[in-house]
């Protein structure tokens, strides 16, 4: 009992142990500007996404800053390293990609620059843009304008290189493709739950569960005969369809049971579309700074 009790405060002490010191996670990227500790309020952290992403429909290059509160265990140099192999700023093959680091609670910061930059913004300048522009203002504890003051020298700085033209395909059809398809899905999402809620309130729980099920194979069946009239291959698609909208429905109900939810709607408070990197990679250049 003494030797299985002592087990199993070792393997205890061990998962303490392995918690504390595990790396950061590299966060998700959706925004141009990912806060992880609220620094920025929203009209800031607006604002300073607007005027990236106008950069980048002028120049082309992406520029993306990182706010958390610590990289510890490792040194904000590793961590950078590994923002930058996850999110890979900047266009592939053209590697003009840069991301302003801010490790709050750290007071550490570091500017990752892509490799078709090195040459605009070399170790010595990011030193530069970190102790003479944004470490000023940061120890006044002007937070949203040091980070503001530095994209702005960074941006000039990139402006002055000679770098191939922002792809119209690019910018503006791809987009605009992808907008219309979250619109379309949107569309979709909004009418199968309003479906789904209307047939549960008039008809109950499991019969609008079956109802919202047959008329998702209904539709399955009917709209591939309007631009193949295979009835047989209809048929297969309607019975999928159906078994999608069961799984889909009981899903959603399960879903609106368990988030407290009593109509089943919810808001993600999420502001515009998604965005990623473009396959930029990074050699190491930049330089790093504390406050």
């Amino acid at each position: 009992m003494f030797v299985q009790l002592r087990y199993t405060l070792g393997l205890l002490l061990l998962m303490f142990v392995t918690a504390v010191y595990a790396d950061v996670a590299v966060p998700n990227l959706s925004h141009r500007v990912t806060d992880l500790t609220a620094t920025l309020s929203a009209e800031q952290s607006t604002a300073l996404e607007n005027k990236l992403a106008a950069f980048e429909a002028r120049k082309g290059s992406q520029l993306a800053v990182l706010i958390l509160p610590t990289t510890q265990p490792e040194t904000i140099e590793a961590f950078g390293i590994r923002v930058a192999d996850t999110w890979k700023i900047g266009r592939q093959k053209i590697d003009d990609g840069v991301i302003l680091l801010v490790a709050k609670d750290d007071h550490k910061m570091r500017i990752e620059v892509g490799r078709g930059l090195e040459g605009a913004i070399p170790d010595a300048i990011a030193k530069r843009v970190i102790a003479e522009i944004i470490t000023p203002k940061f120890k006044a504890n002007d937070f949203a304008g040091g980070i503001d003051a530095g994209v702005s020298q960074l941006i000039k700085l990139i402006e002055g290189e000679p770098l191939p033209a922002p792809s119209p395909e690019n910018s503006a059809s791809t987009s605009s493709d992808s907008d219309s398809l979250d619109w379309v899905f949107g569309v979709l999402l909004f009418v199968f739950m309003f479906l789904d809620m209307t047939l549960a309130e008039k008809l109950g729980t499991v019969a609008g569960t079956f109802g919202t099920a047959i008329v998702a194979g209904l539709v399955g069946t009917i709209y591939p005969l309007f631009s193949n009239p295979d009835i047989l291959a209809a048929l297969i698609i309607g019975v999928g369809m159906f078994f999608v909208g069961l799984v889909a429905s009981c899903a959603f109900k399960l879903y609106s049971a368990f988030s407290g939810g009593s109509s089943g709607w919810s808001s993600s408070g999420s502001s515009g579309g998604s965005w990623s990197g473009g396959g930029g990679s990074f050699g190491g250049g930049g330089a790093s700074g504390s406050w």
